[in-house]
């Protein structure tokens, strides 16, 4: 198999102590010595820190993205849409845990255009899954007193698991995703 590239190399490990350190806890040097050269070396591969940061969170937030946007285009009912995207969001998060830490951490370490390309990306990924419920209420399956609220907490349910996710745990992703669905489209009421 060939060898990752030197950049990747670094990305993995700028990724792995952003999400252990956070951002601003990791210094260039810690990321020189985790790759075993100088740190004038690693300017040969990259022209700031913020760079590594950036491309870490826009390769997860495409990752997210690619998973939804399909089943958002799809011709199932909203119910399956909701089942699928869940699924799929934590799947993304299972696959990818040290990235899913820094994306959902310290993406707002971010400055200026780098900061609002992200920002766009993730209002993108929302609108997603607005679009989800939108078509769940028009098919009359979902009833929501506050779509805006039914979002974020779909949205937080997928984006904390990562803090308790064990990939060798009891349950797969997709069991748990499905657990998650089942909670919300039947609730704690009997």
């Amino acid at each position: 198999m060939p060898r990752r590239g030197r950049r990747e190399e670094i990305l993995a490990i700028a990724c792995r102590l952003f999400s252990q350190k956070g951002y601003h806890g990791t210094t260039i040097r810690d990321i020189s010595e985790a790759c075993g050269i100088l740190a004038g070396s690693l300017y040969a591969h990259i022209n700031t820190k913020e760079d590594l940061l950036f491309e870490i969170t826009d390769r997860g937030a495409d990752a997210f993205l690619r998973s939804l946007t399909p089943i958002v285009e799809s011709d199932v009912p909203a119910r399956q849409k909701l089942k699928l995207a869940v699924r799929a969001h934590i799947q993304v998060v299972e696959a990818n845990l040290e990235a899913a830490t820094v994306f959902f951490h310290e993406w707002k370490a971010l400055t200026g255009e780098r900061f609002s390309q992200i920002q766009e990306k993730r209002d993108q990924y929302e609108g997603l899954w607005a679009t989800i419920l939108a078509e769940g209420v028009r098919e009359g399956i979902f009833q929501l007193q506050d779509e805006k609220f039914a979002r974020l907490l779909v949205l937080s349910v997928g984006n904390w698991i990562y803090q308790w996710y064990r990939p060798d745990g009891e349950l797969s992703a997709e069991e748990i995703a499905d657990r998650f669905v089942s909670l919300m489209l039947h609730g704690f009421a009997r």
